[in-house]
């Protein structure tokens, strides 16, 4: 039995009806090795049925507190019955690229069923070439980007051939009694306002870290002041700048936008040899030189940079824990201001270095503590009606959210059907941003993924032939830099 953390419970009260906290991935695979050369629903459900115990958000499901005096607790579903999460949907001849983007836009903008376990996949046949697609969705209060790594791990194999699994004999997890869960409930609200003021004084020191407070005036002061005064060392500071309007900062609709590509991981790595830096300064100077080239198209390029979200997994940092979302985030300026391809990519090296060596020193333990400023039975409609206030105030702590998740450079295999690629989906809303950057490096390649509202941004593909720009100057600029001409 496990409850969700603040952060988790975060997720779920953010949900509107324009927004949904769910993150997705979309797997290309090739079936020819498929028993029957074909990925069918009963072969994914047995595949889900017999690896459900390698990752327990597979079958568990929220159950309630009572008045809701407390987060809600995880117990695994006692009528668990995987094939009732899997659809298949066939695409009509072509079978391109563009319709099967546009038939993920349509599922990432479903809710998930919360009165089951909050995952979906529909398999997607009549994909050109004989390719099959598989989308996956699990909601963001159950897993955070680690989680999804070892959930899909759980799921598949380094070959054709599916390999040995540990049994499963653990005993089904179970939540509380109603009884029990209300008695919890009330000791920790009557706790709460001394945890509060706990988080609250953890807090102070970082505050300048948090979007969109960095350029307030005074923040500076009060965390500085608030370094001293608890005798922490004094953390490097952070870039004050503050995120400009942009087409996709404006209240997002319903409706979603999606867009896949690649980028070959040797060509990254190579920018990376000439120009210095890491894979991820180079995956954000590619969005910086493509972001750059789509506003300045439509004469909508502001004179500075634009502001990033850059998710941070606190269980790689040492922070996290056995469950609940570990997840910080870092914001950066993306600079998208500078014309020189060079002086661009110098600069996000160094925002970026600036950022990380903040972060460093905080822990970035910020999102932990705000989330749970507010008791249980207020946060839901607080944290709703802060969210419909910031849209109605253009409040942007953000541009957009970039994320970089580093994947295996080998195949692998679902029900045996090799996987050609993985493109992440994330998530949109009005304080984040209306576009969302995710990349993740598999077998050789950087798999982009590209979500967006689609009132904001119709067509993000184009954000694709722009990162394919992107890359071909930075590799020059690398070439020379190594004397290669």
């Amino acid at each position: 039995m496990t409850q969700l953390t603040s952060v988790d419970a975060t997720f779920l009260n953010a949900e509107m009806g324009n927004v949904h906290a769910h993150i997705a991935g979309l797997g290309v695979l090739d079936p020819a090795s498929c028993p029957g050369g074909r990925l069918t629903v009963a072969q994914v459900a047995g595949l889900v049925r017999d690896r459900a115990h390698l990752a327990a958000p597979l079958r568990r499901r929220l159950v309630r507190v009572p008045l809701g005096l407390d987060f809600p607790y995880w117990e695994d579903d006692p009528d668990f019955a995987p094939e009732k999460h899997i659809v298949e949907i066939g695409l009509p001849a072509p079978g391109d690229d563009r319709q099967l983007a546009d038939a993920v836009a349509m599922l990432h903008e479903q809710p998930l069923d919360r009165s089951r376990p909050l995952w979906e996949i529909a398999l997607i046949q009549g994909l050109r070439g004989g390719r099959v697609a598989v989308y996956v969705k699990v909601h963001h209060a159950a897993i955070d980007g680690v989680l999804a790594a070892e959930t899909l791990a759980a799921l598949l194999d380094l070959s054709p051939e599916p390999r040995e699994l540990p049994p499963d004999d653990a005993a089904p997890a179970r939540a509380p009694s109603p009884a029990a869960m209300v008695g919890t409930g009330l000791l920790r609200m009557a706790a709460h306002p001394v945890r509060s003021a706990l988080s609250l004084a953890r807090s102070a020191p970082y505050l300048d870290e948090i979007p969109g407070l960095a350029s307030v005036p005074g923040v500076a002061f009060v965390s500085s002041l608030a370094q001293g005064v608890l005798g922490r060392p004094e953390a490097p500071p952070v870039p004050r700048v503050a995120a400009p309007p942009t087409p996709f900062n404006r209240p997002v609709g319903r409706r979603r936008a999606v867009a896949c590509g690649e980028l070959p991981l040797a060509d990254v790595k190579e920018i990376r040899r000439g120009l210095g830096g890491s894979v991820n300064d180079v995956v954000m100077a590619l969005c910086a030189t493509a972001l750059r080239q789509w506003l300045d198209k439509r004469g909508d390029l502001p004179d500075g940079p634009l502001v990033a979200g850059v998710p941070v997994s606190l269980r790689l940092a040492g922070g996290g824990g056995p469950g609940g979302n570990q997840v910080s985030i870092m914001s950066t300026p993306l600079a998208t201001h500078i014309p020189d391809p060079a002086e661009r990519y110098a600069a996000v090296r160094r925002d970026m270095d600036l950022v990380k060596r903040r972060f460093t020193a905080s822990s970035g333990g910020w999102v932990r503590e705000m989330s749970g400023l507010l008791p249980a039975p207020v946060a839901g409609a607080v944290t709703r009606f802060s969210l419909q206030a910031a849209s109605a105030v253009s409040l942007r702590p953000v541009n957009l959210v970039v994320s970089n998740v580093p994947g295996p450079q080998f195949p692998l295999y679902l029900c045996g059907a090799r996987v050609l690629g993985y493109y992440p989906i994330s998530v949109v809303t009005d304080v984040s941003g209306g576009m969302n950057i995710t990349v993740f490096s598999y077998d050789g390649k950087v798999d982009v993924g590209i979500v967006a509202c689609r009132d904001l941004v119709p067509d993000p593909s184009e954000l694709i032939d722009h990162l394919d720009d992107a890359l071909d100057e930075l590799r020059a600029l690398s070439r020379q830099a190594l004397g290669e001409g």
